[in-house]
């Protein structure tokens, strides 16, 4: 269950001793989705911006810009993004200021590969906005844009995921359904293609997933209903 979740994860390690870092991913990075290192605070920062990483663990002393200062700064931008220190030191000033930051632990070196694993399958519940709950058991993840059925991930075609994405944010948006037009706009953009086209495509998507994932809703479009 613990590998299933973390399965789901995009990590950012911010660590500026290349050595360790590498260790760190030979570690554990083969449990998550995507593993990413940045080399220094400056670095992790551009890397949460263009990445965005579900979780973020990092270092405190780095060149360019440390890791407690890396952290308020995601801080400003994502309230809620679990942060963890690994340090090689215990201060107290530092720990304090982790928590004033919102850090969600603070590990000190050297660690056990084992126990970190653990605690973040343990706050498994800070990662719940990642996930929409869709119609007939599917749930569709945000962070990764992967559509899974009881657990169980769905191979989709890009453009078949892009359609996905399309309706659950038109829906998020407050617009319920999604009409023939914006879905070429969006899916084809320049390409002509016809209205037959666009039935075509989803009747296969339907047939790959379920009838009751997308619904059509006549006069009006296609919209992605929740239960």
């Amino acid at each position: 269950m613990r590998n299933k979740f973390l399965k789901e994860l995009k990590v950012l390690l911010v660590e500026d001793e290349e050595r360790l870092a590498n260790l760190f991913k030979s570690a554990i990075g083969d449990n998550f989705y995507k593993f990413y290192i940045a080399n220094n605070g400056k670095d992790g920062l551009e890397k949460f911006y263009t990445l965005k990483p579900d979780l973020i663990i990092t270092d405190i002393t780095m060149p360019h810009l440390n890791g407690l200062d890396m952290a308020k700064e995601i801080r400003l931008r994502d309230k809620t993004i679990p942060i963890i220190i690994l340090s090689a030191y215990s201060e107290t000033d530092k720990f304090l200021d982790a928590i004033d930051i919102g850090v969600v632990k603070y590990f000190i070196k050297p660690y056990d590969p084992d126990e970190l694993l653990d605690y973040i399958s343990s706050i498994e519940d800070k990662f719940s906005d990642r996930t929409v709950v869709l119609e007939d058991e599917f749930s569709f993840n945000k962070s990764t844009n992967t559509l899974y059925k009881n657990g169980r991930y769905i191979a989709l075609s890009k453009k078949e995921n892009e359609f996905i994405q399309l309706l659950l944010q038109e829906n998020l948006n407050g617009r319920l359904t999604v009409g023939d037009e914006m879905i070429k706009e969006k899916l084809w953009q320049e390409e002509e293609v016809s209205d037959e086209r666009i039935r075509t495509f989803i009747k296969r998507l339907r047939a790959k997933t379920s009838k009751n994932l997308i619904v059509n809703v006549k006069g009006h479009g296609y919209q992605l209903p929740m239960p």
